[in-house]
């Protein structure tokens, strides 16, 4: 492995094309960087495009500790059902009813805050050691429990009525099938609904407008230091205390404050994720990037 990449260390926030899945973006970093050690946050389907946070290197293990929060862009068509509640999949129901943007507005506030959701019957999710898509591919029948999620703002940002399109503006907790949000506003109105576009605008602290696309992407340069996503307390570290966390020891807790999750940095980089009672400070996670 090339010196130059073998230190890469932090997240790029790509923006994903419409056409490839997530998996194909990590591919394509993994041969641009010659490193295998690459994983993405929050999986986009092949239709929607937005933002794709990715960790290279030993920041993959820091994947779990961002915000989930997620903002979408949806385009949705009132009128007919899919199969797979998006433009991909086959139309199952045709509705003559039209809605009006009054109307749309006054569903949508059925979905503001905490909602029960079942996600569509097409997705990775597993039941009984299966993902729905495999039952759904065979046209076998299983049961899909219903999920609570939190809608944390919705809004109608355009609408179309010779067309009955809209988009809608959706914040959301991690989780979240904006597919079966489609679906299930479709079903609210009693006209059908279904996704025909989707932007991933916001994941946690990554946006759109500070994202990148893979054509001509620098890996350097579009580099991000993890310190400068991660939302919890930092601790600098002195060379002796950064020493001992490498080594796996403690080290004195001088806020006296006790957290569960906590950075330990060394010269503007992340040395370990740590957890502090009230005079000790350890490593959960050490990351020898110094």
């Amino acid at each position: 492995m090339p010196e130059n990449c073998k230190l890469l260390f932090g997240f790029i926030n790509i923006n994903k094309p419409v056409g490839m899945t997530s998996h194909d973006v990590v591919s394509v970093l993994r041969k641009l960087t010659k490193i295998k050690q690459i994983g993405h946050s929050g999986t986009l389907d092949p239709f929607a495009e937005g933002v794709l946070p990715v960790a290279i290197g030993k920041a993959a293990r820091l994947i779990e500790y961002l915000k989930d929060d997620k903002e979408y862009l949806a385009t949705v068509q009132f009128g007919s059902n899919t199969a797979t509640y998006d433009i991909e999949g086959d139309v199952t129901e045709t509705f003559d009813k039209k809605v009006t943007a009054e109307e749309v507005k006054k569903a949508l506030k059925y979905f503001e805050g905490e909602i029960s959701q079942i996600p569509p019957i097409y997705s990775a999710i597993k039941v009984k050691g299966k993902k729905l898509y495999e039952y759904a591919r065979k046209g076998e029948e299983v049961q899909v429990q219903p999920r609570k999620v939190t809608i944390l703002r919705i809004e109608l940002k355009d609408f179309n009525e010779e067309n009955q399109t809209a988009q809608i503006l959706v914040s959301c907790s991690k989780g979240t099938y904006i597919r079966s949000f489609a679906y299930d506003l479709g079903k609210l109105l009693g006209c059908g609904a279904h996704l025909t576009g989707l932007i991933r605008t916001k994941a946690g602290n990554f946006t759109i407008e500070n994202s990148v696309r893979l054509d001509g992407l620098e890996v350097r340069t579009n580099l991000i230091n993890p310190l400068e996503v991660l939302d919890y307390p930092v601790i600098e570290l002195t060379e002796e205390e950064h020493t001992r966390i490498l080594h796996g020891q403690f080290i004195k807790n001088k806020t006296f404050a006790c957290v569960d999750f906590l950075i330990l940095a060394y010269n503007n980089s992340i040395s370990a994720i740590g957890t502090a009672d009230c005079d000790k400070i350890s490593a959960k996670k050490v990351f020898d990037t110094v």
